[in-house]
């Protein structure tokens, strides 16, 4: 009478089944709490915006599906035709406008932003004031300073960044409620995130939006509230656009 084999114990269910989105959304995720914990910092403390500018409604969905809340759009026109369908639905959805914010664009921001993280400018602050007292109501906002004084990029110079700041909080009070940077590619973002913090700090702000998918973790090292990740979770940007 021969012994029957042994019978080889079902294998796990593979987690290549979750869509690559997902997965990758969850990878950033555990990479955060991770950098969070090593900074002796709450993980809860720190929040993802996931970039979804250029993809379809298909991946933001894809990214609700797996639990993400917080997106970010560059462009104004792309997020008012992406995501009032998928707010319909999910309520707790939060829209920010990370991008250079055009004058002229500024009532759409208004309606449609949660928070606005590109204030750099006083015809700006002008814009978004009028456009707020005609639609009732004002997103959160944050100052964008270029750290890096680049010429080709958006933002408040460093010199002018106290004056402004303390102008907008004037403006703005409780609306106002922290500081974005976009440090130099190429260079240690390190400085530029400590320079973020400490202005914040003088100016008595409390969210700070800086690092992004390269240089998320050492941004969280150094105090940010709001990482902005992208390529990271939705891969390249679509060769159509």
């Amino acid at each position: 009478m021969s012994i029957p084999a042994p019978r080889t114990p079902p294998a796990a269910p593979p987690q290549t089944g979750l869509p690559d989105v997902a997965r990758r959304l969850l990878a950033i995720r555990a990479r955060m709490d991770s950098a969070a914990r090593n900074a002796g910092r709450n993980p809860a403390d720190v929040r993802l915006v996931a970039v979804s500018k250029f993809h379809p409604a298909q991946a933001v969905s894809a990214a609700m599906a797996a639990g993400q809340r917080v997106f970010g759009e560059n462009r104004v026109q792309e997020a008012c035709a992406k995501f009032p369908p998928l707010r319909a639905t999910t309520p707790d959805l939060r829209l920010h406008l990370i991008g250079g914010l055009q004058t002229n664009k500024a009532r759409d921001a208004v309606k449609i932003a949660d928070m606005i993280e590109s204030l750099d400018r006083p015809a700006l602050a002008d814009a978004l004031d009028r456009a707020a007292q005609a639609e009732g109501r004002m997103p959160d906002l944050l100052v964008e300073v270029n750290t890096g004084d680049e010429a080709q990029k958006f933002g408040v110079p460093r010199e002018q960044a106290d004056s402004f700041i303390r102008t907008c909080r004037q403006r703005f009070g409780a609306s106002l409620r922290g500081l974005m940077c976009i440090p130099p590619a190429g260079q240690d973002p390190v400085p530029h995130f400590r320079l973020l913090r400490a202005m914040a700090g003088e100016h008595g702000l409390d969210v700070l939006s800086m690092g992004m998918s390269a240089d998320f973790e050492q941004a969280i090292a150094q105090g940010a509230t709001l990482v902005r990740v992208g390529s990271a979770i939705f891969g390249p940007r679509p060769p159509t656009v």
